[in-house]
């Protein structure tokens, strides 16, 4: 799964994502994208899966990218902990995303199969996407 080697800094704030994103919204690498139109965190475990599933509907044919990484710790607490006691453990990975975000990118395959496969991806992520071609 993805997540980061190093890290500047173990814990992070728990900033809310909020706006619409100016970065990486537009297809740079593919003909066909999926775009975010909600706001959530993508966890690592969520971003393998759809990358699975496409990788196993395509089964050897096409280009795909993967635009965005998961950076942000999220931290936990153990089950029944009281209050106090400072901040929990590092848990997992997320990536904090916007509305207008391209996630996958897909390229060397028709546009139906390319929306298949897209679709497929987009049933494994917690927030609403839309498919768009360049």
């Amino acid at each position: 799964m993805l997540y980061p080697k190093k890290v500047k800094h173990r814990k992070w704030r728990k900033h809310t994502s909020q706006g619409i994103e100016t970065r990486g919204t537009d297809l740079i690498f593919g003909a066909y994208g999926l775009k975010s139109l909600g706001t959530s965190l993508i966890s690592t475990r969520q971003l393998e899966a759809a990358r699975r599933s496409v990788l196993r509907f395509l089964k050897k044919g096409g280009k795909f990218w993967i635009r965005i990484f998961p950076d942000k710790p999220i931290t936990r607490k153990g089950s029944e902990v009281p209050m106090g006691g400072g901040k929990g453990a590092v848990d997992h990975y997320a990536f904090p995303i916007r509305p207008g975000r391209i996630i996958f990118e897909l390229e060397g395959i028709k546009e139906d199969v390319a929306r298949e496969a897209l679709r497929i991806a987009a049933d494994k992520l917690p927030v609403k996407t839309k498919f768009v071609k360049g």
